[in-house]
């Protein structure tokens, strides 16, 4: 194995441990003791990968919100029913951010942005705001196509308020109850009402004919 090889892995054995450290233990609590021992590298090879703490946390957000932007974006769009495109990328945004790992992130990076907000920004930018806009990408294709209208709040508005939607009530309740995972069934519900509440909104009548 050749030295870069041997560099990444050790640089994902670290990210590795840095994830179940700060997701334990919370940002200000975790110590690089603590991960580079979860790790099982020396402190010269950990601070060679990542200069400082705040390095491997922000690593760490980055990964995450890339796991998730590359699953969302492999979604391929339904020609013709922006219903069932809004279906796939809301069923596949709640898997991502209603896991366990998901959860746990957005209440660490909630819980340090007052003490580490370019956290908090760079947690915003690599995640949410990459949705938002994979969303918009997905919302102009359907405008151009004359399924759905959405100028009267704009392309980009109107894809973080469907993202909301999908989003809220299952974040708010795996938040205040600690330990619950919502049903299958459950997730598809959440999913369903923002999608009938946002194509209902804003779908051209004509499109709506052929809908569920």
């Amino acid at each position: 194995m050749s030295k870069p090889d041997i560099q990444f892995d050790k640089s994902v054995a670290i990210l590795d441990a840095a994830t179940t450290v700060f997701l334990t233990h919370g940002f200000s609590a975790a110590t690089t003791d603590m991960i580079q021992r979860e790790a099982g590298v020396s402190k010269k090879t950990m601070y060679g990968c990542f200069p400082s703490k705040e390095a491997m946390f922000v690593a760490v957000i980055e990964r995450q919100c890339a796991s998730m932007a590359s699953t969302i974006h492999a979604i391929q769009p339904a020609p013709g029913d922006i219903r069932k495109t809004l279906e796939e990328i809301g069923r596949a945004y709640l898997d991502i951010v209603l896991a366990e790992v998901g959860v746990a992130l957005f209440r660490v990076v909630v819980a340090e942005a007052p003490r580490f907000p370019d956290a908090g920004r760079r947690f915003y930018l690599a995640g949410p705001k990459v949705v938002i806009a994979m969303v918009s990408e997905r919302l102009s294709e359907a405008s151009q196509a004359g399924e759905v209208d959405v100028h009267a709040i704009g392309v980009e508005a109107a894809a973080a308020l469907f993202i909301s939607m999908v989003r809220t009530e299952g974040q708010m309740e795996c938040l205040l109850h600690p330990g619950t995972r919502p049903s299958a069934e459950q997730l598809d519900r959440w999913v369903r009402l923002a999608v009938d509440a946002f194509v209902g909104r804003f779908a051209v009548r004509n499109q709506t004919a052929g809908g569920h």
